[in-house]
């Protein structure tokens, strides 16, 4: 259904920042127009969530208003930021993703490589974690006690962290799981 013909709705935007979130209701045409509009949220589809936010004190924003409140303005400032690059948008229809993600430790040790394994919504699945010795160290959603999404798949940046799955099964297999010695 094209967007621009669909009737409003009013959806449940969360924006995870690590030890917390931010939320509000944002009325869209689609769940697509919303992760398109705003950088790095998550529209919730979870009845019970929802049921439970209708009691919470959220603001109501328009997808395409101006006055939105601050952290959602950043989010859309983010987005605009992104949208004219090479690859916005390109990983954001696929299932699953494969992804080769470095991350610098805050105290300047070095670097630590993450090969995620990440389904639609940003969320992973599987995580193979690769330092500089051994053959890394993998774990799942049950080895986690909080899975929020990790990636925005319209981040154009990602294109270039993109692996193929062969890659990312062979270092699953060689790796040790995460509750091993």
């Amino acid at each position: 259904m094209n967007d621009h013909v669909a009737p409003v709705q009013r959806f449940l935007v969360h924006h995870d920042y690590g030890m917390g979130g931010l939320w509000w209701w944002v009325h869209a045409r689609s769940a697509r127009e919303v992760r398109e509009t705003f950088a790095e949220v998550e529209v919730v589809d979870s009845a019970a969530t929802v049921e439970q936010a209708e009691s919470w004190d959220l603001d109501e924003v328009p997808v395409d208003g101006t006055g939105v409140p601050g952290g959602l303005a950043e989010l859309r400032a983010r987005r605009e930021a992104q949208r004219g690059l090479d690859g916005f948008g390109a990983l954001a229809d696929r299932e699953i993703v494969w992804l080769r993600r470095p991350w610098d430790h805050e105290d300047g040790e070095g670097r630590t490589l993450y090969l995620l394994e990440v389904e639609a919504d940003g969320r992973r699945l599987r995580q193979v974690e690769l330092g500089p010795d051994g053959p890394g160290v993998r774990s799942d959603p049950d080895d986690w006690p909080f899975n929020p999404p990790v990636v925005d798949l319209f981040d154009p940046e990602l294109v270039g962290m993109e692996i193929d799955e062969d890659e990312f099964e062979a270092a699953w297999l060689r790796a040790r799981h995460v509750g091993e010695g």
